[in-house]
């Protein structure tokens, strides 16, 4: 196949793949790449918008004999989920991606990949540049904050689009066809600390659980993968039955939709206990490795001394609520769906816990595909943190993705893949965020479906897309899009 990256990049898509792989575009961080885009499109005469959530929408005349076909909006995301183990050096707000082929697949080094959404961007670019692929009127749109808010699909104006067909390029399955997708939404329970001094006679020491899987919090949630937060809140319970010590931090995971893989406290411990303290670690250890010796082989709690010039701890009511905290807030697939066999209905992932100065905070990503039953987990959560004193943000509040069985859109790739590879595609719905949602919320009646190539490991370290899936997702889309005319 490929054996170089110089090779690779003479394929249009892996071109431009590794092109804003060089810009860094972490949610939140999109100002550089979505300049990019604005400048792709300025430099060859197309139609652009750029707007104040930094959204960009370029615009494409159909090719000769298309004038008259539905208009389509192609979709995807510019920003994408910055992972990295803690020994990794990388800044992601300034350094590009280290891509590198291993076999028929591409990754980064010790970072996230980007496929996730950045192989859209790509898909978009090589489409828009092209001059030789008949399609009808074409309205890209390339949104911000997908990974994180999804406010760049809110934010976006309606009225910039006449298009009746979407296409969104965010799945990650080749030889499935995406046609409904669960609904989100962020909420976040923050605990005021109550500081107090520790005694001369307690030494500092970390308790950090490290070696999880990981993964995406909707695609993977069915895994069940251990989570590192919760499983450093079963570790800190387990210690205070037995022994007295303190806390001065908990810090775990590092975005809400990304399962934890590394989590860590600080705590203060009379040097007469340590012993005691590392063999039941020692213990909990075994633990883990027989509960998680499917999903997580390589899981451990690593106890060591740490030099810490504060004295500062939680007090002692601080200290119980926070391990409460840990414990009580939901993890996991919590209901499966009745219409689709194997697909997760609901779930919660407590991704990310922060010590600041002031508090600790719990961030959950709640997902459904049922509207109220998502409502019913935020209420879960919510009665959690008023029982602890605590206050509720909810933000990020996005729509399901319902099925729409009488989608044309869905029937002409369903025949396009049938004719181009001679079998029937897998229809397919997802328990994860897609884009489609919003966008039919916004434009009544649009028909959406969600193709891609496969991705493995999304929002981790080890993420990697096939090469040859991606050439053969990208001929198939292109070759859907000559058979657009047949929507006539």
């Amino acid at each position: 196949m490929y054996s170089n990256l110089e090779e690779l990049t003479s394929h249009e898509v892996f071109y431009y793949f590794a092109e804003i792989s060089k810009i860094p575009r972490g949610s939140g961080n999109e100002k550089a790449i979505s300049d990019y885009l604005v400048r792709f499109a300025e430099e060859r005469n197309l139609e652009v918008v750029q707007d104040s959530a930094l959204n960009v929408i370029i615009k494409k005349d159909a090719t000769t004999g298309y004038e008259n076909v539905p208009t389509v909006i192609i979709q995807g995301h510019m920003d994408m989920v910055c992972e990295k183990n803690q020994d990794t050096i990388h800044d992601f707000e300034k350094d590009p991606l280290q891509l590198r082929i291993e076999g028929d697949m591409l990754y980064a080094t010790d970072t996230t990949l980007g496929a996730d959404n950045g192989i859209a961007v790509a898909y978009a670019l090589a489409l828009l540049d092209a001059e030789d692929i008949p399609h009808p009127t074409l309205e890209v749109v390339i949104t911000t904050e997908e990974e994180t808010t999804m406010n760049g699909a809110l934010a976006v104006d309606a009225a910039h689009f006449k298009g009746e067909i979407l296409i969104n390029i965010d799945s990650e399955e080749d030889g499935k066809l995406l046609v409904s997708s669960a609904g989100g939404v962020h909420v976040t329970q923050v605990l005021p600390i109550k500081w107090e001094n520790t005694t001369e006679h307690e030494v500092a020491h970390s308790i950090r659980i490290k070696g999880l899987k990981g993964g995406h919090s909707g695609i993977s949630i069915n895994k069940e993968r251990g989570n590192s937060n919760k499983i450093l809140g079963r570790v800190l319970h387990e210690l205070s039955t037995e022994f007295q010590y303190s806390i001065q931090q908990i810090n775990g995971g590092l975005k809400p939709n990304a399962i934890p893989r590394e989590a860590e406290a600080t705590v203060f411990i009379q040097q007469e206990d340590v012993e005691q303290i590392k063999k039941k670690i020692d213990k909990y250890n075994d633990i883990l490795k027989n509960e998680l010796q499917f999903s997580d082989p390589k899981v451990s709690i690593v106890f060591e001394k740490t030099d810490i010039s504060s004295s500062n701890v939680f007090a002692k009511e601080t200290k119980h609520k926070a391990i409460t905290s840990l414990l009580l807030i939901p993890h996991g697939v919590q209901g499966m769906s009745m219409a689709i066999e194997g697909l997760v209905e609901s779930s919660t992932n407590l991704g990310v816990v922060t010590t600041t100065d002031t508090s600790i905070t719990f961030e959950s990503e709640i997902r459904s595909s049922v509207k109220s039953v998502k409502s019913y987990m935020v209420t879960q959560v919510r009665t959690i943190a008023e029982m602890l004193e605590c206050e509720v943000l909810i933000d990020s509040d996005y729509p399901e993705w319902p099925y729409n069985p009488d989608s044309k859109a869905k029937k002409l790739f369903e025949e396009t893949y049938k004719e181009k590879y001679g079998k029937e595609m897998e229809v397919i719905a997802v328990h994860a965020g897609i884009e489609c949602g919003v966008f039919i919320e916004k434009i009544p009646g649009l028909d959406a479906i969600s193709i891609g190539p496969d991705i493995f490991l999304v929002h981790t370290p080890d993420e990697h897309i096939s090469i040859p899936s991606t050439i053969n997702n990208w001929e198939y889309f292109i070759y859907t899009l000559k058979r657009m005319k047949d929507l006539l």
